[in-house]
């Protein structure tokens, strides 16, 4: 399994747009909030591994 990067783009309510950093003319990734970080913000960058999302510092 590959890890992949994503920078938090917005967050709205209950979900937040995500792009994966080594695409950034693709598609944004509609997310659900619960399944990340409670620390996370708009900027943010998130490592995806194992159907887990982790804050990169």
């Amino acid at each position: 399994m590959e890890e992949m990067i994503y920078e938090v783009v917005t967050i709205d309510g209950d979900y937040a747009n995500l792009r994966n950093i080594s695409n950034v003319d693709g598609d944004l990734k509609l997310e659900a909030r619960a399944l990340l970080p409670v620390e996370i913000s708009e900027g943010c960058k998130l490592s995806y591994y194992a159907f887990e999302y982790t804050m990169l510092e």
